[in-house]
């Protein structure tokens, strides 16, 4: 059965025209445009890319067969380094600039104030996600290339906690389709559909990193594994920032957020779960210092997004307008 993944030979610019997301493909393996009519293989040739790390890539974004077998792991990391630059140092600080511009952030504008705040809530979560794979992730592959084992890791650990980073911008258009009333903003549209846009790029990303990423270092380690002298590391790999979610929170302490996100103050929090008012404002105080956020905004926005509340139950529960 032949296989109806790109190959080597087709031409460069015939792979852009069949989808055009492969722009920013070439972009993250360092290939500039002015194709002409060379083939893959040319042009992975003259920009030193490995061709089949290019086209497993490339099979994958456009839903054609792919493989994770004959990946390099070297490029795939430079390929993944490179997406990470685009989206922390260009992508998701240009949709900032424009949605800061697209709405009204005035004193008078506090679902404006919510929307950004929401926002840059998630572009440091995407940043510390990022960072964790730079700096343990792609460390760990780098040292199983050099034929180190390390005996307090494994690609498992990582594959077990990687999650999806793209929904919560559907959660972030959704908020502003809903909530934000304003006719004929153009800008606005145009910002939206970046957002749609970046989520998409998201998602692709985290499944390249699933897909391709994970299943290649897999085989890497079973190799290592099976060699009949192997070498181990123990350098301590760094936690994964996972453990700034929720978690960290006890659950009397989440009970309080969520009463919080409903407009409750300090005695109505008390009477509801039957605790003393000093009891509630100790449990704040603690809150605050846990996630170092002082005000009921931005416990709102952190409880949408660690899905401790919905932007249905906010809704019932009060106009948002009211609570900020």
């Amino acid at each position: 059965m032949e296989s109806n993944g790109y190959k080597p030979t087709d031409r460069m610019r015939d792979l852009v025209n069949d989808n055009s997301a492969l722009i920013l493909v070439m972009g993250r393996f360092g290939i500039s445009l002015g194709v002409g009519d060379r083939s893959v293989r040319e042009i992975c040739r003259s920009h030193d890319v490995d061709e089949r790390t290019f086209l497993e890539v490339a099979n994958f974004v456009s839903d054609r067969d792919y493989s994770y077998h004959s990946l390099s792991l070297a490029s795939l990391i430079g390929y993944l380094k490179q997406a990470h630059e685009y989206f922390l140092d260009f992508n998701l600080p240009n949709i900032r600039r424009k949605l800061i511009e697209a709405i009204d952030c005035s004193a008078d504008s506090d679902i404006a104030v919510l929307i950004v705040h929401f926002y840059d809530e998630y572009v440091t979560e995407v940043r510390k996600h990022m960072q964790y794979e730079n700096k343990v992730v792609f460390s760990y592959v780098e040292q199983l290339s050099q034929g180190l084992l390390n005996r307090k890791y494994s690609i498992d650990e990582f594959a077990g906690k990687h999650s999806p980073i793209g929904n919560k911008l559907k959660e972030l258009k959704d908020i502003i389709i809903r909530y934000y009333p304003e006719r004929n903003n153009y800008l606005l549209n145009s910002v939206l559909l970046d957002i749609i846009l970046c989520e998409q790029d998201l998602t692709s990303h985290c499944l390249i990193e699933d897909r391709l990423f994970v299943p290649a270092v897999k085989l890497v380690e079973q190799k290592i594994r099976q060699s009949d002298s192997v070498a181990y590391t123990d350098e301590p790999c760094r936690e994964s920032p996972d453990n700034d979610k929720p978690g960290a929170l006890s659950d009397r302490e989440k009970d309080i957020i969520v009463c919080v996100t409903k407009g409750m103050n300090n005695r109505q929090i008390a009477d509801y779960l039957f605790l003393s008012v000093h009891t509630v404002t100790t449990h704040r105080r603690n809150i605050s210092n846990k996630l170092q956020i002082h005000s009921t905004a931005g416990l709102i926005i952190y409880a949408i997004a660690n899905k401790l509340v919905n932007i249905e139950d906010i809704q019932k529960s009060n106009d948002p307008r009211s609570r900020l």
